[in-house]
């Protein structure tokens, strides 16, 4: 299930210079040199670049040297020094895992450093800038610590961007949650966990750069182990290298690299990332850039020019008062997560469809039995969920409500409460039934509506239509929903589809949709209501708070027209979810069919979508825990799998909205942190069966 870099066709000739990896290097400091000029006169204030060579020479108004020295130069610093240390972070790391997809955002860095500030900041205690970096550095290196040892360091294998993901998944809405709880403790976190290279002043610069200085200057001094483990393992060993201590020493620098950035301005997505990538190509021509000695400045070099670019392009395209609220890590996410897709098209993933799983087929009566339990435990939650909340009531108050005859009080309680119920009811049962219908087409374990970006494609549709047109109706909302799910799903499984839905593949072309939907998301409150967060973080987290009646209908006949399918196309999902002779053999059109359920798996996620926002993991749960329970035919797994669903996001509300209550918690922030293990349990065990 290994997952490698597609080797090139043919080699071209090498030039086998180190001459010519050094001219590389200094054509990449004046690419950075050129960027930084520009960058330092961009700006709201008018000052041009004749004002700015004044306030460098001294001859400039007073007014106008403030703005250069206090400002745009530390912003064009920082700039320089975040691309620099993210850039070496991400090759590092690349090399000590022999994984081109290793980089801190993947390997969870930055989703710890957040959570590690984020609780600090909850606490009030206020910390100077150093402290709060030993913090970064503390959560930054547990996460990545996490990562590893889940994943397996050395194996080469995609896992560890999947189990990264997933944890970075699950600490980031732990982080919201506390950045909810806390708003007032906390403010100003969510602004700062977008990545923005603004400064006030050089002191942010000055108090890191010697932390920065010390991590890269413990790389170079490790830079021929890092080359010796390049060889293998086993070749290191032979070379006296310590394989184990050098990955340590490696990790828990990239690590104090990354938490420095962190510290300065934020997560600046996906730098690390691509910034190896871009120049790994040059190792091929220049024989130099083989040793990390000289392909790590020149990595450095490369994401210092991939920040100020992103800036540099930002503040061309968008005028200049709106560009300074843009962070300039929603630009380099969206220039990431394309990189990662086009990374994933090139990746040769070995891994196909799994084979179907060999589970136990219970009895009739285990099947109906289970079912039974379930029905119960779903009334129970739905009537605990209707009962509790900030004013507790009784059955008989529900009975009088029903009947037209409760009080005011007890009126405008149940009024705004059944429809979030019954919100999250059908929310998750299409959720789950969605994740069960993508699971079976396309023999993927992994896959799950928010997982493959589908939901992320949905919440960008339906946040596009609430920003713009503020009266948009239920359905409206629900259109718009479908339309940015079907949007996503025609890139993510039509990019898949050439290598027949390999299984990685498909998940990393999924995260990538995600991740660029996150991000655009994000631009799109900046822009049209920057002093907002709480509206994204309502969309992004998950909740039913303030859902209607109307809110509720499109989803809740979505969710009849698809338990309908799946009822009347058992046999045909069975017979998808099995391999691609058999369907054909028996004269199924697969192709047809594939597309049929897909259509309804959309829909399903992205009428939940417009219901209740962004709810993760439920489409992976669901439908794994109804397969454990009653076997493989879908004639079971499907009501099993949408009671599941269902349950699961009933108490997921109930449970924010009751346990801090009068505080609340999306949803989607308390399924997350449900399904997170779930999904690093499944890949825990996915790496034991690879290996048997």
């Amino acid at each position: 299930m290994a997952v490698t870099e597609a080797p090139p066709a043919t080699r071209p000739p090498a030039a086998a210079s180190r001459a010519g990896a050094a001219a590389v290097t200094a054509g990449l400091a004046l690419l950075v040199a050129v960027l930084a000029v520009v960058d330092v006169t961009q700006g709201t204030a008018a000052v041009g670049p004749a004002q700015v060579f004044k306030a460098l020479t001294g001859r400039a108004d007073p007014s106008d040297a403030s703005v250069v020295i206090a400002s745009r130069l530390p912003r064009m610093t920082a700039g320089i020094l975040v691309g620099v240390v993210l850039g070496i972070a991400g090759a590092v790391l690349q090399a000590v895992s022999r994984n081109v997809l290793a980089s801190p955002d993947t390997l969870a860095v930055n989703a710890g450093s957040y959570l590690a500030l984020g609780l600090v900041g909850a606490t009030g205690v206020s910390l100077p800038l150093l402290a709060s970096s030993g913090v970064a550095f503390a959560g930054g290196l547990l996460a990545a610590a996490v990562v590893l040892a889940l994943s397996g360091l050395g194996t080469g294998t995609v896992r560890l961007v999947l189990a990264g993901t997933a944890l970075a998944l699950g600490l980031n809405s732990v982080t919201e949650g506390l950045l909810l709880l806390f708003p007032q403790q906390t403010e100003g976190l969510y602004q700062w966990n977008q990545g923005s290279i603004g400064q006030n002043g050089f002191d942010g610069v000055l108090q890191l750069l010697p932390v920065a200085l010390a991590g890269l200057a413990g790389l170079l001094l490790v830079a021929r182990r890092v080359d010796a483990l390049a060889l293998g393992d086993d070749a290191a060993r032979g070379l006296g290298v310590p394989v184990h201590a050098t990955r340590v020493t490696v990790v828990v620098l990239a690590a104090l690299l990354s938490a420095a950035a962190v510290t300065l301005a934020g997560p600046i997505g996906f730098v690390g990332l691509c910034a190896p990538a871009l120049v790994r190509p040059l190792a091929r021509r220049f024989r130099g850039f083989v040793r990390a000695r000289a392909a790590l400045p020149a990595a450095g070099l490369t994401g210092a020019a991939v920040v100020l670019g992103s800036d540099v392009l930002l503040r061309a395209l968008i005028p200049a008062d709106t560009a300074v609220a843009v962070p300039t890590g929603i630009v380099t996410s969206l220039v990431g997560a394309v990189f990662l897709v086009v990374t994933a098209l090139r990746l040769r993933d070995t891994a196909g469809a799994d084979a179907p799983d060999r589970l136990r087929v219970p009895s009739r009566t285990a099947f109906l039995v289970t079912v039974a339990v379930l029905v119960a435990v779903v009334v129970g939650v739905t009537l605990a969920g209707v009962l509790l909340g900030d004013s507790k009531l009784l059955l008989g108050d529900v009975a009088n409500w029903a009947q037209g005859r409760a009080g005011r009080t007890v009126s405008f309680v149940l009024d705004t409460r059944v429809p979030r119920v019954l919100a999250a009811l059908c929310a998750g049962a299409a959720l789950a039934l969605a994740g069960t219908l993508v699971q079976a087409v396309t023999r993927n374990p992994l896959a799950e509506p928010g997982v493959l970006g589908v939901s992320g494609g949905a919440a960008l549709g339906a946040v596009l239509l609430v920003t713009t047109v503020p009266a948009a109706g239920s359905w409206g909302i629900a259109g718009a929903a479908f339309g940015g799910a079907a949007l996503a799903s025609a890139v993510v499984f039509g990019l898949a589809a050439r290598g027949g839905y390999r299984q990685h593949r498909l998940v990393l072309v999924g995260i990538g949709m995600a991740a660029g939907s996150t991000a655009l998301i994000s631009l799109l409150i900046v822009l049209t209501d920057p002093f907002n967060a709480t509206k994204a973080l309502t969309w992004l987290s998950g909740s039913t708070y303030g859902r209607t009646m109307a809110d509720v209908l499109p989803v809740a006949l979505v969710l009849a027209l698809g338990l309908a399918v799946a009822v009347a196309r058992r046999t045909e999902l069975d017979l998808v979810s099995l391999d691609e002779d058999t369907p054909r053999l028996l004269g199924l059109g697969l192709p047809r069919a594939r597309l049929g359920f897909l259509v309804v798996g959309v829909l399903l996620a992205a009428t939940a979508v417009a219901s209740a926002g962004t709810i993760g993991f439920v489409g992976l749960v669901a439908p794994h825990a109804a397969r454990a329970l009653v076997g493989r035919r879908h004639a079971r797994v499907v009501p099993v799998a949408v009671l599941l669903g269902a349950a699961l996001v009933c108490a997921a509300d109930l449970l924010g909205r009751t346990v801090i209550a009068p505080a609340q918690l999306g949803a989607g922030l308390m399924t997350a942190i449900i399904g997170t293990p779930y999904f690093l349990r499944l890949l825990v065990r996915g790496r034991g069966a690879a290996r048997s």
